[in-house]
C-alpha cells in the first residue's frame, strides 16, 4: 500500500486522495457533488476521476454506495 502521493495520478485524483485521507478518519459517506464544492470540481470530474482510486493500490477503500442526488462513495481510511 502507497501511503505516499503517488507520481502516476492526476492533480485532481491526488487533490481527492488527499481530501479523503484527511476526512475519512472522521466520516464514512462523501456525495461527489459535495467533494467537488470542496475543491473546485464537478460532480462528474470526481466521479471520473475516484474511479482511478477505487482500482489503485492506496491506503484508502472507496467503494461506490449510492446515487440519489450525486454519487454517495464509502470511505474507509
Amino acid at each position: 500500500m502507497s501511503t505516499a502521493m503517488a507520481p502516476d495520478l492526476t492533480s485532481k485524483q491526488r487533490q481527492i486522495l488527499q481530501y479523503l485521507r484527511e476526512n475519512g478518519a472522521t466520516k464514512t459517506y462523501f456525495k461527489s457533488r459535495l467533494i467537488g464544492q470542496e475543491l473546485g470540481m464537478t460532480a462528474k470530474e470526481v466521479g471520473s476521476n475516484i474511479t482511478a482510486l477505487q482500482q489503485g493500490d492506496y491506503d484508502v477503500e472507496i467503494e461506490k454506495w449510492g446515487y440519489s442526488s450525486s454519487t454517495t462513495w464509502k470511505v474507509n481510511v
